[in-house]
C-alpha cells in the first residue's frame, strides 16, 4: 500500500510539473489561466479517481468518490469564474493600449477587477492624461511660434521688397530691419532654451553663491530705465544670503522679473526685490505697486506664449516666464505669483539653501 501511494504520488507531481510546462506555453494570459485551473482540479482529482478504482469497491465508496468529482468540479467553476474576473480588466487594458499606440489619446480604461489591476489602470490613464497635454502644448507651441515669427518676416519681406522698388532710401529701412532681426533672434534662442529645458539638457553648473552680488547686477542694469519711468528700485536683503544655485541664471530669472513689474509699474511707484531664508530654502520676491494680477492669471502666466493684458508676461513672444519657471526649477526651486494685500504684485521663487 505504501508503495502505491508513493507510485500515485510521484506520478503526480511528474505529471504536475509537465502541465505546468505546457500551460506556461499558451500565448495568451486566458489560456495559461485556464490551463491553471485545470491543472489545479483535475491532477488531484484524477489521484482520487485512480486510489478509488484500487481500494474502493463498496458502493458507499462510490458515493465518496462521486462527492470528490462533484466538489471538483465545483471548484473548477470556481476557477473558472475567477479566471474570468482577471481576464476581462486585462482585456480592457489591451484596448485601451492598442488604441493610444494606434494615436487615440482620448481612450482611457476603466479601473476594475483586482487592486493591482484598477491601479494599473488608473496608472495608464494617467499616462494617457499626460501624452495629450504634451501633444496639446506642441501644437500650441507649434502655432504661436509660427505667429511670431510670421510677423517679423513680414514686416521684413515688405521693407525688402520697398528697398527693391526704390520705394525708399537703405537707411529708412536699416534700423528697423535690425530690430525685427533682433527680434527673430531673442525668439529662436527662446525657443532653443526651451527646447533644451524640456528634454532636459540643459546642464547648470550649481554652487554655493551670495545672492547680493546677483541682485545689485540687476539693479544696476535696469537703473537707467527706472529713473525714465520714474521708479523707485529697492532692495531688502538678509544679511548672508546665499543659495545652491548657477547665479548667472538666477540673474537671468530676476532680471526677467524686474523688468515686468518695471513695465507694470506706475509713475511714483516702486519695485522691490526682497530675499529671506525659508529653511531649508531661500526665498526670492520681486514686488511693485502696480496693477496687480488678475486671478485666472495666476497659474497660467508662466505657460509658455501666455500673454495677457494683465498677465504680466510682456510685450515679447510670451515665453520669458516660461522660460523663468524652467530654470528656477532646474535649479531645484519653484517659482509662484501672488497679490500683495496692499496693492500690486509679487513674484516669488525659491533655491536650495546653503
Amino acid at each position: 500500500m505504501i508503495l502505491f501511494a508513493t507510485l500515485v504520488a510521484v506520478a503526480t507531481l511528474g505529471a504536475g510539473l509537465v502541465a505546468t510546462v505546457i500551460v506556461r506555453k499558451a500565448p495568451t494570459l486566458r489560456l495559461q489561466l485556464v490551463g491553471l485551473a485545470l491543472v489545479a482540479v483535475l491532477l488531484p482529482l484524477a489521484a482520487v479517481l485512480l486510489s478509488g478504482l484500487v481500494m474502493f469497491q463498496s458502493g458507499h465508496d462510490l458515493t465518496i468518490l462521486a462527492v470528490a468529482a462533484a466538489s471538483s468540479t465545483a471548484a473548477l467553476a470556481a476557477a473558472g469564474l475567477l479566471a474570468r474576473g482577471i481576464d476581462r480588466p486585462i482585456e480592457e487594458l489591451r484596448r485601451t493600449s492598442v488604441a493610444l499606440a494606434g494615436g487615440d489619446l482620448a481612450a482611457r480604461a476603466e479601473p476594475s477587477g483586482v487592486r493591482e489591476l484598477s491601479e494599473l489602470a488608473r496608472s495608464l490613464n494617467e499616462t494617457a492624461e499626460n501624452l495629450e497635454r504634451l501633444f496639446d502644448a506642441r501644437r500650441q507651441l507649434v502655432a504661436w511660434a509660427s505667429h511670431d515669427l510670421r510677423t517679423p518676416l513680414a514686416s521684413l519681406q515688405a521693407m525688402l521688397e520697398a528697398l527693391e522698388d526704390d520705394l525708399a532710401e537703405p537707411d529708412r529701412y536699416l534700423p528697423a530691419m535690425r530690430e525685427q532681426v533682433r527680434t527673430l533672434g531673442l525668439l529662436i534662442d527662446d525657443l532653443f532654451e526651451l527646447a533644451r529645458l524640456d528634454a532636459g539638457v540643459l546642464t547648470l553648473e550649481l554652487q554655493d553663491a551670495p545672492l547680493t552680488p546677483v541682485v545689485e547686477a540687476c539693479l544696476r542694469g535696469l537703473e537707467a530705465e527706472a529713473e525714465a519711468r520714474q521708479i523707485r528700485l529697492e532692495a531688502r536683503i538678509d544679511n548672508g544670503a546665499a543659495a545652491r544655485c548657477a547665479p548667472e541664471q538666477v540673474e537671468r530669472v530676476l532680471f526677467n522679473l524686474l523688468t515686468n513689474a518695471l513695465r507694470h509699474t506706475p509713475s511714483d511707484g516702486s519695485v522691490a526685490v526682497v530675499i529671506e531664508p525659508d529653511h531649508p530654502e531661500v526665498r526670492v520676491s520681486v514686488e511693485d505697486t502696480g496693477e496687480g494680477i488678475a486671478r485666472d492669471a495666476l497659474q497660467p502666466m508662466f505657460d509658455r506664449f501666455w500673454r495677457g493684458d494683465r498677465a504680466r508676461s510682456g510685450a515679447g513672444a510670451g515665453l520669458g516666464l516660461a522660460i523663468a519657471r524652467g530654470l528656477v526649477e532646474a535649479q531645484g526651486g519653484r517659482i509662484w505669483a501672488e497679490n500683495r494685500p496692499g496693492g500690486g504684485a509679487r513674484i516669488s521663487f525659491t533655491l536650495p539653501a546653503v
